[in-house]
């Protein structure tokens, strides 16, 4: 059985644009990426309390669109909120046609969030807060915690973190795709 390619993505917010960055890699171990990419987007959506993947979704699905389909995806958030209210997560797998599982990896709390695993990496006493759809949410938990890296937070995710930061390229994709 071959490792599954999986891709982490995340967004950087602007004065006037965001950029989005994914990488994608082969199996949960990974200290490389095998590939790389990055959006622009203008007009991005206002960021509103409650509802975070309005802004951030068209992001998510644009920078999908630029690599290859993925095995599994992460997300810098939550899958789920709370009981009946559904994260970030959540509303990519629903664009997905539910068919990509998706791992939510966070670094702050979530009060009220249910069906999270707290994991802790590293010599790190803060955990990374661990949520997932498609994909049973103990085995997603682990794998995090088996990610490459020596910290709290993964080689990868901290890789595309800085890239999505330090990205500088026009703005080329509006939100709608």
């Amino acid at each position: 059985m071959s490792e599954p390619l999986i891709v982490c993505l995340d967004v950087d917010y602007r004065a006037e644009m965001a950029v989005a960055a994914g990488l994608w890699f082969r199996g949960w171990t990974a200290a490389r990426e095998e590939t790389q990419a990055v959006a622009g987007f203008r007009e991005v959506a206002e960021y509103q309390p409650g509802e975070f993947y309005r802004r951030e979704l068209p992001c998510l699905l644009g920078v999908l669109r630029e690599g290859p389909a993925a095995d599994i995806v992460i997300v810098d958030g939550y899958v789920s909120l709370e009981l009946g209210h559904a994260g970030l997560g959540a509303h990519l797998h629903d664009a997905l046609d539910r068919q990509v599982p998706v791992v939510g990896v966070a670094k702050t709390a979530y009060r009220s969030a249910s069906d999270v695993v707290e994991v802790l990496r590293g010599q790190s006493t803060s955990p990374l807060f661990v949520t997932a759809i498609g994909i049973d949410l103990a085995a997603a938990a682990a794998e995090v915690k088996r990610m490459h890296g020596e910290y709290r937070v993964p080689t990868l995710l901290r890789a595309v973190d800085q890239l999505a930061r330090r990205s500088e390229m026009p703005v080329r994709i509006d939100p709608a795709g």
